[in-house]
């Protein structure tokens, strides 16, 4: 299916013109009938000689409902511009087209309707004129009587080489449904319909709305049930246990996790046919005043009250100059974008298109300092509307893959990352995180110096925990830690960051330390009390320090022994005559409960021994008493 929005003046004969196509009234509302007018969006669909079938989407011409008519042309690929013959172009005419021209629609057909009542061909030739100087550019023309069906077949055949144009768009992409109309069906609930631009949609589908999970529970396309929609297509969909009034024109129905939302956006200006003779004072859409900084030719134009429309929604904004053509944009709701949107902003005091939008940045970076905007301006300066991964990945200095895909990034492009990007950038890539070189040679400068600084400030503790590594060095993602690490000709031990062979330095506390290990190779199980260690400097931090060092064991209730200790044990052990009381091991070994109980608890806990009841153990087998 295609999908095509009507545009053009007030009572130009857009609805009758879809009507004679189709055969069907696009006029849904009694009222719209009743006075001859379009207030709200209509549809209908018809299939041309080629099979092709093609969805129109009918917009009102008339100037109070402008908001209505953008929302029904901003998800469309393709226009279907009406001019009367016995009018002429006319207001609406002028800013329809530079919606058109904002939005930038390239593929079109111009048609001259009412030539039963006047002679088309000078309000072809002006038509033609004014859609030269557009998006449109020289798009062919036809003149037409929806009332007589004259041009109706050169018509058809002009839309069959429009849509056979258009481009194929992805099956498999996101979906970003913006929703156009939201009613309830007696029997089936609420049914939402909008323009499926990309992406499949199924029945029993999963998606989002506003954050919540919403199903889809039937499907409808030109009349009939699908149990799937591919776009581009024009949709019913009938969802589940939600409300009508939960779901209105300007939400967007989306993959579940697939879309970030901002408030935020930087964007390139666009001009259209009247933005072009009304911002900055006149300049002409290639001009650029020198050294202007943020202040640029469209400043005149943004000074009052601003409503951005994209999609089906439309929001009040507040725009701020970056660059001779780039500006921030400030929503007061987040909403869906990416890189390459498109989207109109509309002065609605003064009744005109300002100007397109083309999304550069759905993530920009705060301006925080003085000149920060002028700065922004120049690094969009040639930012091209498509997300580019190295740029991207640079100003971040490190992303996720499954962000880089949400910006807009290809996922053909990250599969290539660690080999074509890599190669040509020096971009590394570590698990789901994709770093620039400059953000890598930071991190491995700046683990260095941190494990190095907590060698000087901690001589007993040389090494960084994980989490402290990941956090000198604010990377975002402790996993990264070993990767950097092993650049930085660090190593990882019993999850520590340490310089090959640094060991722990003892000072002054040596000595003490020599003459705890010399006590316990003499008498191995005679574990000193706590007044002892102190004595020879020994405090909680200085014996950490020695058992990460490999020279003794703690074990609970402040028992500090050999690391080879429990395996003398299990000698003395195996000896008895099996099962053995905690009294008999006690005795065998000379030495207290105090010491006996840890030590056995921590030969069952490796399984050298095995506890058979509150009072009795055995050495297992299979136990190896020199492990």
């Amino acid at each position: 299916m295609h999908v095509i929005a009507t545009a053009g003046h007030v009572d130009h004969g857009k609805s009758t013109l879809v009507r004679a196509l189709t055969g069907t009234e696009p006029d849904r509302w009694a009222e719209e009938r009743r006075r001859g007018l379009t207030i709200d969006l209509g549809y209908a669909w018809t299939t041309l000689d080629s099979g092709e079938q093609v969805a129109f989407v009918d917009v009102p011409g008339h100037q109070r409902f402008i908001g209505n008519m953008l929302a029904g042309l901003g998800p469309a690929p393709a226009v279907l511009f009406v001019v009367a013959a016995d009018e002429g172009w006319r207001r609406q005419s002028e800013e329809h087209l530079a919606a058109v021209t904002a939005l930038g629609l390239r593929h079109g057909v111009l048609a001259v309707t009412r030539s039963d009542l006047a002679d088309p061909a000078p309000a072809i030739a002006e038509a033609r004129a004014h859609l030269a100087a557009s998006s449109l550019g020289d798009a062919p023309a036809v003149a037409v009587s929806g009332t007589t069906g004259s041009g109706l077949d050169d018509l058809r055949r002009l839309l069959d080489d429009l849509v056979s144009g258009l481009p194929t768009p992805d099956p498999a992409a996101r979906v970003r449904f913006w929703v156009d109309r939201s009613f309830t069906m007696r029997g089936s609930g609420t049914v939402i319909t909008g323009t499926l631009g990309a992406g499949t949609i199924r029945v029993g589908d999963t998606l989002e709305l506003r954050g919540a999970p919403v199903r889809v529970r039937a499907l409808q396309s030109m009349g009939q049930d699908h149990q799937q929609v591919q776009g581009v297509a024009r949709v019913a969909i009938n969802l589940r246990q939600v409300a009508a009034e939960d779901v209105a024109r300007g939400d967007a129905i989306l993959t579940p996790g697939a879309w970030p939302t901002t408030r935020t956006v930087d964007a390139r200006l666009i001009p259209s046919t009247t933005a072009v003779a009304n911002a900055g004072g006149g300049h002409a859409s290639t001009d650029q005043r020198p050294n202007d900084g943020p202040e640029n030719r469209w400043s005149d134009a943004l000074a009052g009250e601003l409503m951005l429309h994209v999609g089906t929604v439309a929001v009040p904004v507040h725009v701020r100059p970056l660059g001779p053509d780039t500006v921030r944009i400030a929503m007061p709701e987040a909403l869906p974008l990416r890189v390459g949107d498109r989207a109109i902003l509309r002065d609605p005091g003064r009744q005109r298109v300002v100007a397109g939008a083309l999304m550069l940045d759905a993530d920009p970076p705060a301006l925080r300092r003085r000149g920060a905007a002028a700065v922004r301006g120049r690094e969009l300066a040639d930012a091209s509307g498509t997300p580019d991964l190295v740029t991207e990945v640079s100003r971040r200095g490190a992303a996720r893959v499954a962000d880089l895909v949400a910006l807009g990034i290809p996922q053909q492009v990250l599969a290539n990352a660690a080999d074509t990007a890599g190669a040509a950038s020096g971009m590394r890539r570590v698990g789901e995180w994709l770093v620039a070189p400059l953000q890598w040679g930071q991190w491995v400068l700046d683990l260095t110096a941190a494990v190095d600084a907590n060698t000087v400030a901690n001589p007993l503790d040389p090494g960084l925990s994980l989490e402290a590594a990941r956090r000198a060095c604010a990377l975002p993602d402790v996993r990264l830690v070993g990767a950097v690490a092993s650049d930085a000709r660090l190593q990882l031990d019993v999850g520590r960051v340490i310089r090959p062979g640094a060991a722990p330095s003892f000072g002054p506390t040596e000595a003490g330390l020599q003459a705890l290990e010399s006590r316990l190779r003499q008498r191995p199980f005679d574990a000193p009390e706590r007044p002892d260690l102190q004595g020879w400097g020994l405090g909680h931090r200085e014996l950490a320090a020695a058992e990460r060092a490999g020279r003794v064991l703690q074990l609970a209730d402040d028992v500090v022994l050999l690391p080879v200790t429990p395996a003398l044990a299990m000698r003395v052990l195996a000896t008895l005559p099996q099962p053995f009381t905690t009294s008999a091991a006690r005795q065998a070994l000379k030495t207290t409960r105090r010491v006996a109980i840890p030590l056995l608890e921590h030969l069952d806990a490796r399984g050298w021994t095995r506890r058979l009841d509150a009072g009795h153990r055995e050495v297992r087998s299979a136990a190896s008493p020199t492990s």
